[in-house]
This record gives structure tokens, sequence and C-alpha cells, in this order.
């Protein structure tokens, strides 16, 4: 089956200001994030104060780290070379693993400006994770970027699903690889909200980061196969994103082997 995404990369123009499909789904995904995550913490009795200075340093720590991910692992010849580029976010590029640490070092600067256990609050905020990243991929596929590659000629018939990128002046059906990203996290986020209503009490602290760490860059790991993006030489088999993917994909696998069933309630 074969689907033709022709979606303009803006909702409307008025003069120089446009509002763009990317940015709508970006701020949708971290509001329904917050107000979620909002939810989390009035069921856990935290305060709610803390959770309105913590998104100020997680909106940064985002936004920056995301950038730089973007600089430093896909394209730094043409960054250092123009690096008046780098603050130009409206021109695309934004990295999900440098997002991942740019949340975690805001995050730690954040309990360590106030004195607060890194445990207290990081599984609550990484419950609402999925979210954000879940518009994010949908924001991707209508912005026709992270495309996934070519599954057969123009005309050519095709078993499964396939998308036309109208927007990128092709004829041919590709892996929409942004959806099957945005499925997974989809997927994540209702076990992680099962998980909680049904066993939270049982878990130990950091259950849920590392829950949906472990899943999710597992997931996003085989999920790159189907990208069209390339960072190194076509004999390397692997993506930059696959390669990031690894430290945290051991890092969940290190917490579930070695700490999970010890700190489990029964």
């Amino acid at each position: 089956m074969i689907f033709i995404n022709d979606i303009s990369l803006e909702i409307f123009r008025v003069g120089e200001i446009s509002l763009r499909w990317y940015g709508l789904f970006f701020a949708l995904g971290i509001a329904l994030a917050y107000t979620f995550i909002g939810w989390v913490f009035k069921k856990e009795k935290f305060k709610a104060e803390d959770l309105d200075s913590i998104a100020i340093y997680l909106f940064f720590g985002l936004l920056i780290g995301a950038r730089l991910g973007e600089v430093l692992f896909y394209d730094p010849k043409f960054f250092f070379e123009h690096p008046s580029e780098i603050i130009k976010t409206w021109h695309g590029g934004l990295s999900s693993h440098g997002a991942t640490i740019g949340l975690f070092l805001a995050y730690v600067l954040w309990t360590k400006i106030h004195k607060v256990p890194f445990t207290k609050y990081a599984d609550a905020l990484a419950m609402g994770i999925p979210i954000t990243a879940f518009f994010v991929r949908v924001g991707n596929f209508f912005n026709s970027e992270i495309v996934g590659y070519k599954i057969a000629d123009a005309g050519e018939k095709v078993s499964g699903v396939g998308v036309i990128f109208k927007q990128l002046g092709e004829d041919f059906p590709r892996h929409p690889a942004q959806l099957y990203e945005a499925f997974l996290l989809l997927i994540i986020f209702a076990f992680m909200v099962l998980i909680y209503k049904k066993s939270r009490k049982k878990n130990p602290k950091l259950f849920f980061l590392f829950f949906f760490v472990g899943l999710y860059f597992s997931g996003r790991f085989f999920i790159e196969f189907y990208k069209d993006l390339h960072v190194f030489p076509d004999s390397f088999p692997f993506s930059m994103g696959q390669v990031l993917s690894i430290v945290p994909i051991l890092l969940a696998g290190i917490y579930f082997i070695f700490f999970w069933k010890k700190g489990r309630r029964k």
C-alpha cells in the first residue's frame, strides 16, 4: 500500500512569520508531557513548584543538547565551517541522542543546585519523555525528514506500506521510518502508564527511567536499519544512531540485571 505525503512545511504564513507543522507538534509534545508529568507529581505528592523549576532547566537542556548533538554527531565539518548555522535551528537539525544527553545534564544540574537526590523525580520525568518524542517524530513525518530508504521504483507494487514524499521531489515510495519510531514510542508510553497504575510501588527507583531507555534505544537500534541517513562510510554496518544507542542500551541492561530484582518489592 502506497501513501503520498505532500504536506506543506507551513500551516500558514503572514509576511515573514510562519507557523510550521514541526514547531506545532514540538510545542504540543512539550505541553502534553508537562501536563502528564504534573499528574504523576500530584499522584506522588511531589511539589508542583519543583516541576515548574525543573521544566525550565529541561527546556533549555533539550534545545541545546538536541542542536549540539546534531552539530557534533552528524555534520561537524559543515557547522565548524559555518558556525553561524549552529544557532539557526529553524534550518532543521535536532538530534534525539543529543536531546537525551541535554535533558540528563540539565536535570543533574537542577538536583545539584537544589540539593535534591537524582532519584527523587527521575522516574516521573522519564514518563513524559515518550510523549514529546512521539510528537517530534510525527513532526519529522510532516517535515518529510528522517525518511526511510527507498523500497521500490516509481510505479512498482509494494508489499507492505510505502510513502512517497512529494515535498522532496520524489515519485518513489520509502519506508515511513518516522512513523515506525512514533509507533514504538506510543507503545512504550502505554506500557509505562499501565505498569505505573498496576505496580508502581513494587518497582525500585529509576525503574521507569531505565524501562524507557532500554526499550526505546533497543527499538531505535532496529528502526535505524530502515532509515536513509548515513554519516559513516557505506562499508560500515551501523548508522550513527545505532552507535549512539549502544551505551544507553548497556546501561539499561546493567540496571535490570544487577539492580532491578534486588530493589523490587514483593
